[in-house]
């Protein structure tokens, strides 16, 4: 019974150990898949997953980082798909880092690309709500961009033929037909007013000639009226500098006239003096030097007349200021 019991304990710790052994190896083993190893979800809602598949890679400008390790349909969305993927973690996942699929069209191969935009966030960490990793965004591909532009570059083609085919219908081609005979007529009306243009143009020319030679012919008759009336006034100038010379040598006689009146007057007043003088002593003379005094009197006096009118000592006496018997020479 001891050897029975003995035997059970020894197998039981056998046992034990081997299932330690197991567990630890499957422990190592997981741990050292998963060592430098992050897992990342990414959501597919507008590109197409044709050809992708589990460990299908992923690539970071070319490089692959990591592999896809699941994928499911999302319950919430129709169009929803999510893809987890495991990355290195020297791989730079960034907040502006975004998934397109990359698929090689010969093999039908599909594979994740991440591309991060200049200039790159902050690293990757949160986890949103819902979610048990990170979440990278969804991007669009290039292939899908061109797609789309091609589209539209058909749509467009479509309508333009829509357009085209409306233009060439009958009715269309009548009144496109009316426009071009309606030009036709146009045309070949504005080629009647232009060669009537042309012709205004030459009569125009013809006169501006006209007009020209008569400007010429009035520029040169004003250049004579101007050397004329230059002229004319060079002639006014020096009479008007003679008539200055003549009044002023008038005034110059003029007061060499009075000079010679007031000396004379002088010259008179002191003869007075002497014949009064002589009176008083010559008592004998008296009518005669009376005689004479009335007649040296009246030359003075007439002198002095004289003297006061120039006019009368140069032209003479008028005949009303000649004394009886006295004639004009």
């Amino acid at each position: 019974m001891e050897a029975e019991a003995r035997y059970t304990w020894v197998g039981a710790a056998v046992i034990a150990l081997l299932a330690a052994l197991v567990g630890g190896l499957l422990w190592l083993k997981g741990s050292g898949n998963e060592a430098g190893f992050q897992r990342y979800a990414i959501h597919f809602e507008r590109q197409a997953l044709d050809g992708l598949e589990v460990g299908a890679e992923v690539t970071l400008r070319g490089i692959r980082i990591g592999r896809v390790v699941d994928y499911a349909l999302a319950d919430d969305k129709l169009n929803r798909v999510r893809v987890e993927v495991r990355l290195d973690l020297r791989a730079p996942v960034r907040t502006n880092t975004v998934a397109v699929i990359s698929r090689n069209y010969v093999t039908g191969i599909a594979g994740i690309a991440l591309v991060t935009r200049e200039p790159p966030g902050p690293p990757l960490t949160q986890v949103p709500e819902g979610e048990t990793y990170p979440l990278i965004a969804e991007g669009r591909s290039e292939i899908d961009d061109v797609a789309s532009r091609v589209g539209q570059v058909g749509d467009k083609i479509s309508f333009a033929l829509s357009a085209v085919n409306q233009l060439l219908s009958a009715d269309n081609r009548e009144t496109a037909m009316a426009t071009v005979r309606s030009l036709r007529d146009l045309s070949v009306g504005l080629q009647e007013r232009l060669s009537a243009l042309d012709r205004t143009l030459g009569r125009l020319d013809t006169a501006a000639g006209s007009v020209g030679g008569a400007a010429g012919r009035l520029g040169q008759a004003g250049e004579r009226a101007a050397v004329v009336a230059e002229r004319a006034g060079e002639q006014v100038g020096l009479t008007l500098t003679e008539a200055e010379r003549t009044l002023a040598q008038a005034r110059l006689a003029i007061a060499q006239i009075a000079a010679a009146g007031q000396t004379v007057q002088q010259e008179a007043a002191a003869a007075a003096r002497r014949l009064e003088g002589s009176a008083t002593q010559i008592d004998h003379r008296l009518d005669a030097a009376v005689a004479e005094l009335r007649l040296s009197t009246e030359s003075a006096t007439r002198a002095l007349d004289g003297l006061r009118n120039p006019r009368l000592m140069l032209l003479g006496p008028s005949p009303s200021q000649l004394g009886p018997g006295e004639q004009l020479p």
